[in-house]
């Protein structure tokens, strides 16, 4: 979600971005953490930048992971909250907005264990003086149009511009309205999110992230290509796989759901993700999603577009098939946005 971060640049906010890996099938991101007075001087000369956390940060909690692994406690409610948080409270923040992803795709694969979880962290986040909040979205399909490292990239700039997929605007505009809120920038959580959609709009979001790659060290023409070249010149400075694809839909009919669980698992094994810290990714692989639920589809039609390097196996393709659910219904899209979590008191 660092297209997010991206829009709350645009207004000229201080504001510094954490990067943690990946969990399960995602890919994960991560940055070296530069030095603290090479931070705050970014921050001073751009209002933002993006980070990784070092070894020094909270050192213990992965010792206590690794506890958590071998007395199967891993998904224990309250060690989770600890683990989340102290990171937060060790980075000395004042306000926290969190996106508690439930569904097929997610940790959690209810709403109602989601809501758990969120209401448990921002309860302990108040506890510790942090003004937090949380946000519950859907994971059952995938957010936008795009799965994986470089095509997610293409389509954040396109959002940064003003355009994109609705759904990943909806939620990076919600999520940060409600930072905005809580940091006292914004009377309300709503005129937080109208200004964050003014900031993509108008362009200032863009410049402000064009900006911030120079300032950590992206040489001034890429930076410059990424920000304003053309889609064909944005996707020679990321790359391009090998292989271009269409899976196309095998009977007519109606698009009931795209599930976003055998995409992930499949292209996590094209090289698109990692298992472990310092595997090597394939930022080209990828998967273009063509269609929408409630789109009618004849036999035949392409319904995804896969970038990948190398062959696809048998089993593969027929996986990436069983994602696409048809049907005879209208079929209609779970909002994106389910719920927002928000401290005792607050309106």
């Amino acid at each position: 979600m660092w297209m997010g971060y991206g829009v709350l640049m645009g207004p000229r906010w201080d504001v510094g971005w954490g990067w943690g890996g990946g969990c399960g099938w995602d890919a994960g991101c991560r940055t070296p953490m530069p030095p603290a007075p090479q931070m705050q001087s970014i921050l001073e000369q751009v209002g933002c930048c993006i980070v990784g956390q070092s070894e020094e940060l909270v050192p213990a909690d992965r010792v206590l992971y690794s506890l958590r692994d071998v007395t199967a406690t891993v998904d224990s409610l309250p060690l989770i909250t600890a683990s989340i948080l102290s990171k937060k409270a060790a980075e000395q923040i004042s306000a926290l907005v969190l996106d508690v992803k439930f569904g097929s795709a997610a940790l959690y694969p209810t709403l109602e264990s989601a809501r758990e979880l969120a209401q448990s962290l921002v309860a302990v986040g108040e506890e510790l003086g942090i003004r937090t909040a949380a946000v519950l979205s859907s994971m059952d399909q995938p957010l936008g149009r795009c799965v994986g490292n470089s095509l997610e990239v293409l389509e954040a700039l396109q959002c940064l511009e003003g355009g994109g997929p609705a759904d990943l605007r909806e939620l990076v505009t919600v999520l940060g309205g409600l930072l905005l809120w809580q940091s006292g920038m914004t009377p309300t959580a709503e005129q937080g999110q109208e200004r964050l959609a003014r900031a993509l709009d108008d362009g200032s979001a863009l410049r402000t992230f064009e900006a911030m790659l120079g300032a950590q060290g992206v040489p001034p023409d890429t930076a410059r290509l990424l920000c304003a070249g053309t889609p064909q010149q944005r996707r020679q400075v990321l790359g391009q796989a090998g292989t271009r694809e269409e899976l196309l839909a095998p009977r007519e009919g109606t698009v009931q759901q795209i599930e976003a669980l055998p995409l992930a698992h499949v292209l996590h094994e094209l090289g698109a993700g990692r298992t472990r810290a310092g595997e090597a990714i394939n930022p080209r692989v990828g998967a273009e999603v063509l269609v929408a639920v409630g789109q009618h589809l004849r036999e035949g039609e392409p319904w995804l577009r896969l970038h990948h390097d190398g062959a696809l196996r048998a089993e593969q393709r027929q996986a990436l098939q069983d994602a696409l659910l048809l049907g005879t219904g209208t079929g209609t899209a779970a909002p994106r946005v389910a719920e927002t979590v928000l401290p005792r008191g607050a309106p």
